[in-house]
């Protein structure tokens, strides 16, 4: 990941360390694929929850290849499937995500109990 300077991530975090619309692309058979997804910025890395069945999990798996675009930023970069919310490794990120979409994030649609989560 190529750094930037002191003031770009402070433009970083205030822009994009909550909840946060984004638009990611990824790729398929050499089509691009853009949804809408919820993220949140920290260190570098713009973190999503989603299900690893999903059609962007498997494009990604398939091609890491990725590009993102919020208000006034665009950025493209590997994406990473870090695996069931669950794990022990992912417990101190998915307590950050837990508050940061706390709206949303118990509303029904996500299954904490599914592994694929």
């Amino acid at each position: 990941m190529r750094k930037w300077s002191s003031e770009a991530e402070k433009i970083m975090k205030e822009r994009f360390g909550k909840d946060t619309v984004i638009a990611l692309a990824t790729v398929e058979h050499e089509m691009p694929y853009v949804r809408k997804v919820n993220a949140y910025y920290e260190d570098g890395s713009f973190y999503i929850i989603t299900y690893a069945l999903s059609d962007k999990i498997k494009q990604i798996e398939n091609n890491p290849n990725v590009a993102i675009a919020g208000d006034w930023f665009t950025a493209h970069g590997k994406g990473n499937n870090l695996g069931y919310f669950g794990k022990e490794e992912n417990r101190i990120i998915a307590e950050k995500l837990k508050i940061v979409f706390a709206e949303w994030i118990d509303n029904g649609h996500n299954n904490f109990d599914d592994e694929n989560t």
